[in-house]
Formats: C-alpha cells, structure tokens, sequence
C-alpha cells in the first residue's frame, strides 16, 4: 500500500495550486503520508492537532512568527537583541544584491520557506549567477499552496543575509529545537550532521530534563547521543517566554561557541503529516496542546 500512497502524494503535489478546498486538500494529504483518516472533530494526536491548526487557528500574528526577517524584531523584543543572529542585507529580488558589501562569509535565505538557503563560506568561489538562479525559484515557491500551512500564506517574500555561524567544537551549527505549548517545554530534540558531506542528517528526541527518547521520526537518531549543549537551560527558558500564550510552537535555537541564538518559529513540526515511531508518542504530544475553543478563520 506505501507505493500507491507515495504516488498518489506526488500527485496531489502537482494538483496543489488547483485544488481550493483546504479542508479536502490536508484530509487527503495527512491519509496519503500517515495511512489514516484525519479526526477534525476530535483530534487526539500531535499531527491531528496540527492539522486542526492549519484549517481553524489564524492568528494574524502567526504570519510575522514565521517571517524570517520580520521574526528577528518580534523575538528580539521578547527575549533581547543579543540573540538575534546580525542581518547583513535584505532585498526584494536576489539581483539586487550588491556582492561587493557582502563579508567573504554569510548565508542567504528567502523570508516564506525553508529550502531557499545558501551557504557561502568562500564568496570568491560562489557562482553568483547560480546562486541568484536558485533565489528566483525558491522565491516563486508557494509554501501555502504546498501545505496549507496558512501562517506562511501572507510572509512578505524577500531574500536575507545574514553573518555565517559555526561552532568550533562540533564543525557546524547544529539545531536545538523546543517543544512548546503556552509557556511549558516538554521535549526536544537535536539535529546533527547537517550538510555534512557524506551524512544523513540525525535527529535525537530528548525530554525536558535532557532524558534521551526512544522516538523515530523521519530521520534516525545519531549512532551516539550528542552532549547535553551548553545554553540547554537558557534556551529551554527563552522558548518557555516565545512560547507563552500559543497552543503549541517548535522553538529553534543554535549554540555558537557556548552562546545561544534564535533560529526560528515554527507552527508545524514536519508538516503534521509525519508518524512517531513508537506510534504512543504522537499522542503524548497530542496531549500537550491545548487548541482554542473557537475557530479563527
């Protein structure tokens, strides 16, 4: 049955910008990849829940959350500047920016998705007119139309750049990312190996107390567990203020040489379409939010 799943997937991607009813569209999707029908009535697990939000929870303000230019003010006035990584430039098409300013190293990244990132580590060597190219089309891509995700329907499109970050110990710039729900984390988990030649990305579950978890979620943990960082305390208690007031937000932070900063907000960890293995676990996450009582659509 996987093999008719996946291509009927695929061809809901390509109908994606025709179909209009967004209840049909992520009813659909979440059976193609989950394999179960969708409960919206009563929805118990984290992906049901998920999927409830992206139909019935339009906050206004969920729209700036997931900007990832306009984000960088609305978290910095939460939490302090000193988390923010530095904006070098920001544009409204990629061939206006001037390359001339740019430092040797930076990274670029359009504002409404999460493919559109380039990192430059040797400008000298970076094929601008590639890179420009690449810009262009992340910059057409319609993440809405895609998912149905309905916070990223209205993010200003733009291109960013921003100071490059690398931490001297581990050789790269690992994720930290926080579950959250209305002020409370309740697990985490770390994401290594990261554009590592050669690599799969690793993904480890932990719980709040560092307590590594048997969870398997679209990529497989790391051969050993990565160490406890140092900001683990820090950035469980700044995603604890982010989250604060919201059902439930993945708060992503990095650690650059023992010192924390803001990664990004977001409302739909893999999409809401993605199963736990052990299966209990979309559950337990499910029990944690608390959806709005009324619609807001």
């Amino acid at each position: 049955m996987k093999q008719p799943r996946y291509l009927g997937s695929k061809i809901l991607y390509l109908l994606a910008h025709w179909i209009k009813d967004d209840e049909w569209y992520v009813k659909m999707r979440y059976r193609l990849y989950v394999g179960k029908k969708l409960n919206l009535n009563n929805p118990q697990t984290y992906n049901e829940k998920l999927c409830w939000q992206k139909l019935y929870d339009h906050n206004p303000l969920y729209t700036t959350m997931v900007d990832k230019y306009a984000a960088k003010e609305y978290v910095a006035n939460i939490i302090g500047d000193k988390y923010i990584i530095p904006t070098i430039g920001h544009w409204e098409r990629p061939e206006e920016i001037d390359w001339d300013k740019l430092p040797n190293q930076f990274v670029l990244k359009t504002t409404h998705d999460s493919g559109g990132v380039i990192v430059v580590k040797d400008k000298d060597s970076l094929n601008k007119a590639k890179a420009i190219a690449k810009l262009n089309k992340c910059l057409k891509s319609d993440n809405y139309a895609v998912t149905r995700e309905w916070p990223y329907k209205n993010v200003h499109r733009r291109v960013i750049a921003e100071q490059y970050m690398e931490d001297s110990k581990t050789g790269e710039l690992r994720d930290y990312k926080f579950f959250s729900f209305d002020g409370e984390v309740k697990a985490m988990f770390i994401s290594q190996d990261r554009g590592k030649a050669g690599e799969e990305v690793k993904f480890d579950y932990f719980d709040a107390d560092f307590n590594h978890l048997d969870i398997h979620q679209y990529h497989d943990a790391g051969k050993s567990a990565p160490e406890k960082p140092v900001c683990f305390d820090e950035m469980k208690m700044l995603a604890s203020k982010l989250s604060k007031g919201l059902p439930q937000v993945r708060v992503d932070f990095y650690e650059v040489n023992g010192k924390a900063y803001f990664g990004e907000l977001t409302f739909f960890h893999h999409g809401g379409i993605v199963p736990f293995t052990p299966e209990k676990w979309d559950y337990t996450f499910g029990s944690w939010i608390k959806l709005p009582k009324e619609k807001r659509i």
